[in-house]
């Protein structure tokens, strides 16, 4: 359900709706008949959401079709002419390299990269907000990104609900609480909900979430007897924060206040 100044609308209420694609379009109807309420003080909140959700739809598609691989942070691999790797398996953004042009690196020239699901989970992240605010603005707030494992920009605002309906663009984990010992880069698997019962898995592919449970239950110790399963926690980007970035370019949300 979704308010807009402290009132149930329906999406064809919303003033802008109409000129949305029929794929955002979609997302916003699925908001709509969430059993979650999601509350915007203005249209723009809403629409923003709407777009960038549909924006980390697109940024799991195209992380799948970019040939990046898959590989622990000990053997992770950046393309060095955007990218330091740090010591521990990171990559540092170059201090002569745009952030805009080095995260579009790694969709592009994917092969040159390796990198865990975690990182990968961020990079879809930066990837849609730059295609939903545009390079000029950001690359004023996300200099100096660092892309390992969770850490991420203060700028890219990131919210964990406790449980809630899997939307598109949701970040969701299939925990595997035995899985192998000697393979712990299978303990579970972070995912983007695509919003059509579908699933993308940096080093697992797209798939159900009953398909990326089974590929786990076959990473386990010898006798385990527990599956692996899905939380029921939802990462997803702060949207009602960040959707300030294309009223305030230049200017951080510090706790929430501008």
């Amino acid at each position: 359900m979704i308010f807009v100044n402290g009132y149930p609308v329906k999406t064809a209420q919303i003033s802008g709706f109409s000129s949305l694609t029929s794929t955002q379009k979609q997302v916003g109807e699925k908001l709509e008949k969430s059993r979650e309420s999601f509350y915007y003080s203005s249209p723009h909140q809403f629409l923003f959401e709407v777009v960038m959700r549909t924006n980390i739809v697109a940024a799991a598609n195209a992380m799948r079709d970019s040939g990046a691989g898959f590989a622990t942070f000990v053997n992770s691999r950046c393309n060095p002419q955007y990218w330091r790797r740090t010591a521990y398996g990171g990559f540092l953004l170059r201090s002569d390299a745009r952030p805009s042009d080095a995260i579009s690196d790694i969709f592009i020239n994917g092969k040159r990269y390796g990198f865990e699901c975690t990182t990968a989970i961020m990079i879809m992240m930066y990837k849609a907000i730059l295609e939903t605010i545009g390079a000029g603005m950001f690359d004023q707030l996300f200099n100096g990104l660092l892309l390992y494992s969770t850490e991420h920009d203060e700028d890219l605002q990131i919210i964990a609900v406790p449980s809630g309906d899997s939307l598109p663009g949701d970040v969701r984990y299939v925990k595997n609480p035995e899985h192998h010992p000697n393979t712990p880069q299978w303990q579970g698997e972070n995912l983007i909900d695509l919003g059509n019962g579908q699933f993308f898995g940096h080093g697992i592919g797209t798939g159900t979430i009953g398909e990326v449970i089974d590929v786990l239950n076959q990473k386990r110790m010898p006798g385990a007897t527990v599956s692996a399963f899905l939380t029921a926690e939802i990462i997803r980007p702060n949207y009602r924060l960040m959707s300030e970035y294309t009223r305030h370019p230049i200017r951080r949300l510090l706790g929430g206040v501008i």
